[in-house]
């Protein structure tokens, strides 16, 4: 299986989190385990959006390609051949790049 082939469900989006510094600003070498997690990454997967009361899709506000800011510990994280990816909800998302 592959990213490409992740459907997400209502609402969900699923991001590939931008890589982690590998070095401080003054260039020390930052070790694997006292990096801190990703909260920028491009969109992936989009899915139809969330089921409304009367039977619609509330439309999403993000595309495929998008650049957006999610919370350092919100959504799921799910491994595909050795990377990982970050699947949120749209509420969780909290900003997008205008292009």
């Amino acid at each position: 299986m592959q990213a490409k082939d992740i459907r997400p469900l209502d609402d969900r989006v699923v991001i590939e989190p931008s890589e982690a510094d590998q070095k401080s600003p003054g260039g020390i070498v930052i070790p694997d385990a006292a990096r801190e997690k990703p909260v920028t990454g491009r969109v992936l997967a989009v899915g139809p959006g969330r089921l409304l009361d009367d039977g619609r899709r509330a439309p999403i506000e993000v595309k495929v390609g998008d650049l957006v800011w999610f919370g350092r510990y919100g959504g799921a994280d799910v491994e595909i051949d050795r990377k990982t990816y970050k699947t949120v909800s749209e509420s969780e998302l909290l900003a997008k790049a205008e292009a």
